[in-house]
């Protein structure tokens, strides 16, 4: 089963708060792309499990961190490792291109 981590504005500053590799999931509900993306997400958390924190940001009930981190296109996906943001991939991309990114940066 995948752990997944629905963070809020509240919370976020300590799911991030590990030199673990982080991936953030910014989404909303009625984001079709963001649906699309949900399976792979899934599928991530449970193939990285151990090496990679997986967080769902929920834009329209958190807009303290969407607005920190700039969020205007969904879904944005956000790489960051020690409280740095390493990488964003913006918009919905195949699977084997988040692969990529987290290759490179775990």
């Amino acid at each position: 089963m995948a752990h997944i981590i629905e963070a809020t504005d509240a919370t976020f500053a300590n799911e991030i708060a590990t030199n673990e590799l982080v991936l953030i999931d910014f989404w909303a509900s009625w984001c079709g792309p963001c649906k699309r993306l949900t399976p792979v997400i899934d599928e991530l958390s449970q193939r990285y499990q151990g090496k990679l924190k997986v967080i769902k940001i929920d834009v329209d009930n958190n807009q303290t961190i969407t607005e920190k981190y700039e969020i205007i296109s969904l879904p944005t996906l956000l790489f960051i490792k020690n409280g740095e943001c390493l990488d964003t991939v913006t918009g919905f991309v195949p699977k084997a291109t988040i692969i990529e990114k987290i290759e490179s940066l775990l």
